[in-house]
């Protein structure tokens, strides 16, 4: 790939093949596998992975918003797409693009069942989402008799999936909350089937727990971070490959005297004498002001320079003083040489946070 010569993220569909891969090769032949690719594709590109993807074989999609999963169905994907949160304001358009939502709680089952009703619908795949313990959303335990209730006697729509979330799969210190998870899901998917008198698929997995937790691993698994090359342990992220790599280039640089101040707020004093270097993006970018102040580091020339000052909107300013470099160099803020991981934990955040902010006014290539 060509150096930078502006402010670019570089994707890797290579690299997300192999984590594809990977990820598969943990799981029965016969377990379906859902690629969750809300939010851009965490920071990528939600269409252009979608699209890989789709080549390669997974057997559901997952978005959180039923927008994303209209762009998605807008690009050319196909396979059925799991909406994570719908709102009823939505769900007109979500039938009219066959996306199906995840219903968990009452009010959005019997809203969903009101609107299935009026486009005429026919056993329209839904999915039930239950709460074992994330307390985040999904309906209780308790609430199976109020589920079947609603949905006995009526054909507008059927339930395709069961499912729960971990809340702490990849924290070993949390067996036993996990495990307790596990039992909570399977005595609800064993209770639900016998009332409704049949066994919808399920699925309960996310990334750490394909890696943890495979004997739960059910009819499907979901996998999210993963494919952007993240396990949540060190261990795994040597076995994935970080599929984005957020790059940009020195546009000036400056020699400071002592005591010359640097950046808004004069964040930065020079203690002796130094070379600083101008990159151009910023928090408007998605690198946000926590990573400023000399706790984050970029890469120059395969060295590590410190994010000096505060980071403006569409600027940051380096230390390069013991750096050999100049004005169109190449500067590496995450990927495959510098993990995303360690990034955002020098600011006391997670990949997850780094890697989806990156801002849609940077532009997106494709390593070949």
């Amino acid at each position: 790939m060509p150096r930078a010569t502006e402010t670019v993220l570089e994707i890797d569909l290579k690299s997300l093949e192999h984590n594809y891969h990977f990820l598969r090769s943990k799981l029965n032949q016969e377990t379906k596998f859902l690629s969750v690719v809300k939010a851009f594709a965490y920071g990528s590109d939600a269409e252009k992975i979608a699209l890989t993807l789709q080549d390669l074989g997974t057997d559901y999609f997952a978005v959180a918003y039923t927008q994303e999963g209209v762009s998605l169905r807008n690009a050319g994907i196909t396979k059925p797409i799991l909406v994570l949160h719908p709102q009823p304001i939505n769900f007109d358009v979500l039938i009219e693009r066959c996306l199906e939502p995840s219903i968990y709680s009452p009010k959005i089952l019997k809203e969903f069942l009101e609107t299935a009703k009026k486009h005429g619908q026919n056993n329209y795949p839904v999915h039930i989402k239950f709460n074992t313990g994330l307390n985040r959303l999904g309906f209780w335990e308790n609430e199976i008799d109020f589920i079947v209730a609603h949905l006995k006697g009526q054909n507008h729509i059927k339930i395709a999936s069961i499912f729960s979330h971990l809340a702490a799969s990849e924290d070993m210190t949390e067996d036993e909350f996990t495990r307790k998870q596990i039992s909570t899901f399977h005595k609800i998917i064993v209770e639900l089937g016998d009332q409704l008198g049949y066994t919808p698929f399920r699925h309960l997995l996310n990334t750490s727990g394909i890696i943890n937790y495979t004997d739960a691993q059910y009819d499907m698994v979901r996998s999210g971070i993963g494919l952007y090359g993240y396990g949540n342990d060190a261990k795994i992220d040597k076995a994935l490959k970080p599929i984005a790599t957020l790059k940009t280039i020195i546009s000036q640089i400056h020699k400071l005297e002592p005591g010359e101040s640097v950046g808004y707020n004069r964040a930065h004093k020079s203690s002796g004498y130094t070379t600083t270097a101008t990159l151009p993006l910023g928090h408007a970018d998605g690198i946000g002001r926590h990573y400023g102040k000399g706790k984050t580091y970029v890469m120059v020339n395969n060295k590590m320079a410190p994010i000096i000052g505060n980071v403006c909107m569409d600027m940051i300013m380096i230390d390069i003083t013991n750096i050999e470099c100049k004005e169109g160099d190449e500067v590496i803020l995450f990927g495959p040489q510098l993990s995303a991981h360690d990034v955002a934990k020098t600011a006391n955040t997670i990949s997850y946070e780094l890697i989806t902010g990156i801002s849609q006014r940077v532009k997106r290539v494709y390593v070949p």
